[in-house]
């Protein structure tokens, strides 16, 4: 019996979420235990997600509305692939280090061709323990006699997968795919919140919004996490749609409740700050342990084993980077700990009382509508009344400072510009969408404080916790587009979802008026609806169509790695190490140290014959020529592999960007053999 186009909805939406979830519930093992290569990993893998994505969509319900069309399937299905299509067509070359998706490339350059962590220094092969050589740049942290790299592992596990295919080539083409998946899945979502036919509506609003076109065409980590946080999403409201009491035999409300708190979890393993959208969860199962359901403890079970793999992976493999980011993560886990005993002890207090009746009294659904419209109020407001200043960074400071000369503004170094949240999310999505999304959220809220529409429980305090917290505080440099990562994971996805919700539910407004709108009348107004949603958005997407950021990266990286000889040890002679100490040390697989004194040439002699007593071929590094002739007179020649001159990302303050900047690599060395 062929599926109905309801249930295949279904379990295709899920699909993204369980197989990546299954790839990283192995994967992850196989790094820690150093054991991370292509025959392991498709070993262990290739199994693991083929048994996931065969038996976990059986259990999958159809959608929860009857006489679903093939014809949203068949929308969705198209826009996912073009949005794959187009970045794909768009996809960069970011192998030098400046910002997140370039060290997410060295990252996964490193562990796909040697499998474990941390990086050895291989000082035994340059200089020995010689003090003038440093061996840690930017994103990766000398720690005694290893490097680690900043960032957690789980994108560099997914996008390793490309990398074992087709190399470097292989490795940049996955964040379009994984960014299609997350307009998949989100889809999915939607289709089951909002109804099937509104899904191809919201997935292309979010496929054509410019932070989801940029971040899915480098290798950085949010399109992962937007996969695995929505799937979970879409696990969650799966596993709840029977009700199943707490003494009820195991089936497949139980196994999917499981499924839906490990890919949640395994949301850890990709970025650290998932640690707090997953409150929420927390307090969501606590409230399913009141209301006596059979889902509660299995989901609890998968969330507590995916955050295992998640603090596993934070404080076993990036240790440095946490320590770094002490300022801002202590709190959260100080929070989260009260969050867990705070549910622990309400849970046990309200136990024999069960979920607490939010219908009575009759006001507050109301007030709970009422208070969700200022909070937005408020955002919009803060720009009028309040500069927010305090980067904690004195280099975030001096870059703040040097964007606002370019951009002509008052140069305020210490501006954080965290107030301008709200704006940058209508910058991208117009303001039909966040009046639409406003509305929606309201009535949501409303519902469910009186007791109606239980399925949008989880989602909506998933989302509205995630948007207050992020727009209150992004924590991010300010400068667009680097900013608006904050949004692509859940803020963007739940302006879209509440706002083609509050859509759906105007058009069935419309059509319970009774005969005198008529059918023209409905499709007017849904057209009308779609497009105020969709033309602003579409027009500000426009900034990101017209280059590609970094090409010939690649090429000049293959060309650098061909000149340098395999038994060489390469010594980087200037500020070049910063961004480039990686490349050459993981993409060429050569051992890589930096001079770092205040007498570099002879330093750098010294060096020399310590690296040609271990009869090995010394080779220097440079941004330009001059710096290799300043500490080796002889040299006579050298050449210039590096050679990149390409496009690469704006920054703006106070404007959504609307192209680029030039972007020029250069890598000179000269061979001593």
């Amino acid at each position: 019996m062929s599926p109905t186009p309801g249930r295949l909805f279904a379990r295709v939406t899920a699909l993204p979420a369980i197989a990546l979830g299954a790839w990283l519930l192995v994967a992850f093992p196989l790094l820690l235990l150093g054991l991370f290569t292509p025959l392991a990993g498709a070993l262990a893998g290739i199994p693991a997600v083929a048994a996931a994505v065969v038996l976990v969509p059986r259990l999958l319900p159809a959608l929860p509305e009857d006489d679903v069309p093939w014809w949203p399937l068949a929308a969705t299905a198209l826009i996912t692939v073009a949005f794959a299509a187009v970045q794909t067509a768009y996809h960069a070359e970011a192998l030098v280090i400046r910002r997140d998706p370039s060290s997410y490339a060295q990252f996964t350059a490193w562990i796909a061709q040697n499998g474990s962590l941390p990086i050895p220094q291989q000082r035994d092969l340059i200089a020995g323990d010689d003090p003038a050589l440093i061996y840690g740049s930017l994103a990766f942290y000398e720690v005694g006699d290893e490097v680690w790299p900043q960032f957690l592992a789980g994108a560099p596990l997914v996008l390793s997968i490309g990398y074992w295919i087709g190399g470097l080539t292989g490795m940049v083409v996955v964040p379009p795919l994984l960014g299609a998946l997350g307009v998949l899945t989100f889809a999915g979502l939607v289709a089951r919140l909002a109804g099937a036919r509104w899904a191809p509506l919201a997935a292309l609003l979010l496929a054509v919004c410019l932070p989801e076109q940029w971040v899915s065409r480098s290798t950085y980590s949010e399109p992962l996490a937007q996969v695995l946080l929505l799937g979970a999403l879409v696990l969650a409201f799966d596993a709840l749609a029977s009700r199943v009491g707490p003494r009820g035999r195991w089936g497949a409300p139980h196994a999917l409740s499981a499924a839906a708190g490990l890919v949640f979890g395994l949301g850890l393993v990709v970025r650290i700050d998932a640690l707090r959208d997953l409150l929420p969860v927390v307090a969501f199962i606590g409230l399913l342990l009141l209301a006596r359901r059979g889902q509660a403890l299995p989901l609890l079970a998968g969330l507590v084993v995916g955050l295992g793999y998640g603090f596993t992976a934070g404080f076993g493999l990036s240790a440095p980077y946490l320590e770094y980011l002490s300022g801002s993560l202590d709190p959260l886990l100080l929070l989260s700990a009260g969050v867990v005993a705070l549910t622990a002890v309400l849970t046990a207090v309200l136990w024999r009382r069960g979920v607490p009746r939010t219908d009575r009294p009759g006001w507050l659904p109301t007030a709970g509508a009422v208070l969700s419209v200022a909070v937005v109020a408020v955002l919009a407001a803060r720009p009028l009344v309040y500069v927010s200043r305090g980067h904690g960074d004195e280099a975030t400071g001096v870059f703040v400072g040097q964007v606002q000369q370019a951009e002509g503004l008052p140069v305020d170094p210490d501006r954080t510009y965290d107030e301008m949240s709200l704006y940058w999310v209508g910058w991208y999505l117009g303001l039909g969408t966040l009046l639409f999304a406003t509305l929606g959220v309201a009535l949501v809220v409303r519902r469910l404080l009186q007791r109606r529409d239980p399925q949008w429980a989880l989602p909506a305090m998933v989302f509205i916790w995630t948007v207050a917290t992020t727009l209150a505080r992004p924590a991010i440099t300010p400068d667009h587009p680097w900013a608006d990562r904050r949004l692509v994971v859940l803020v963007l996805p739940a302006f879209v979802l509440f706002a083609v919700w509050f859509t759906a539910w105007l058009i069935r407004r419309l059509r319970r008026a009774g005969p005198s709108p008529g059918p023209w009348a409905v499709a007017g107004a849904t057209t009308f609806c779609a497009a105020v949603l969709l033309v602003p958005t579409a027009i500000t997407a426009t900034g990101v169509m017209t280059y590609r950021s970094d090409v010939g990266s690649i090429r000049g990286a293959e060309a650098l790695c061909r000149e340098i000889p395999s038994n060489a040890s390469v010594i980087i002679v200037d500020g070049l190490y910063y961004a480039y100490m990686p490349l050459i040390r993981g993409v060429c697989g050569v051992p890589t140290a930096a001079v770092f004194s205040t007498d570099p040439a002879d330093d750098v002699q010294r060096v020399i014959g310590e690296i040609e007593e271990r009869g090995r071929t010394p080779v220097l590094a440079a941004s330009e020529p001059e710096a290799i002739f300043a500490v080796e007179p002889s040299i006579t020649a050298v050449s210039h592999p590096f050679d990149v001159h390409s496009d690469q990302d704006m920054s703006t303050l106070m404007e959504p960007p609307d192209g680029s900047w030039p972007f020029i690599g250069d890598v000179w060395i000269a061979v001593l053999s």
